[in-house]
């Protein structure tokens, strides 16, 4: 009897690109990546961050170049991508978040957090899709989402609308590229552990809410993420394409 086999979860050959790459999920991705074989580029504006990831990559054994760039300069990413060679794997990372109560929420606020969650994960997309569709290859996109796009939240309208924007930008991207062999889902996390998140879990009552609705009982950790984004870059995922890998501890379960 001939056993089929499990499906390869290496990226031995590839290349992946990273976008808010220099700290938290954004770091983690690029180890996952790196770690499994692939070469990473690590894109942010900040030059020291992504050359302190890259370095500590290196001498982990892994492989990893350095782009800073702004992902809200268009001209500038569509310029890039077009000028290095086409990347395999997409990780639209970079975003941000403004939590205000609804009525106080500013313009300058809608623009920054729909301008980066939404707009600039749409052209960085479009730029990586572009490269892919000109070489003829296959591809990964994953957009980073979150368990908010899927449900409300209190003084969360800007980031829940952006996210939601994400979930479905995603569904009708991948229906768009499924044709040329190159898949788009989103992971959806609960609240992890960072450096932005950071200063919202300072406020105790803010952390027993957010405890309170994870059923697993604690708040994610960036490694939590590391295993979605892997298999969403592989061959373990070669038919899935369109959908949303909540990683959420059970936030959404009810």
């Amino acid at each position: 009897m001939k056993l089929p086999r499990t499906p390869s979860f290496r990226l031995d050959g590839r290349r992946a690109f990273v976008t808010g790459a220099g700290r938290g999920i954004g770091m983690a991705a690029a180890a996952a990546l790196a770690q499994a074989g692939a070469h990473v580029t690590l894109c942010a504006r900040t030059k020291a961050e992504i050359e302190a990831v890259a370095a500590a990559l290196r001498d982990d054994g892994g492989s990893a170049e350095t782009l800073v760039l702004d992902v809200l300069d268009f001209a500038a990413v569509k310029q890039e991508l077009a000028f290095r060679p086409a990347h395999d794997i997409l990780v639209n990372n970079a975003g941000t978040n403004r939590p205000k109560h609804f009525t106080e929420v500013s313009m300058e606020d809608y623009e920054a957090v729909l301008g980066l969650n939404v707009k600039a994960a749409f052209f960085v997309a479009q730029g990586f899709a572009a490269r892919l569709l000109e070489a003829g290859r296959p591809g990964s996109i994953i957009n980073m989402s979150s368990q908010m796009g899927h449900v409300g939240g209190p003084n969360r309208t800007l980031y829940c609308a952006s996210k939601w924007a994400l979930e479905g930008m995603s569904r009708a991207m991948a229906l768009d590229l499924a044709p040329h062999g190159i898949r788009v889902n989103t992971v959806a996390p609960t609240f992890i552990e960072t450096q932005m998140t950071a200063p919202y879990f300072e406020d105790t009552e803010f952390r027993a809410s957010v405890l309170a609705k994870i059923k697993l009982g604690r708040i994610g950790q960036v490694e939590d993420l590391m295993g979605a984004i892997l298999y969403l870059a592989s061959d373990a995922s070669a038919l899935v394409t369109g959908t949303s890998m909540l990683v959420d501890g059970g936030w959404t379960a009810d």
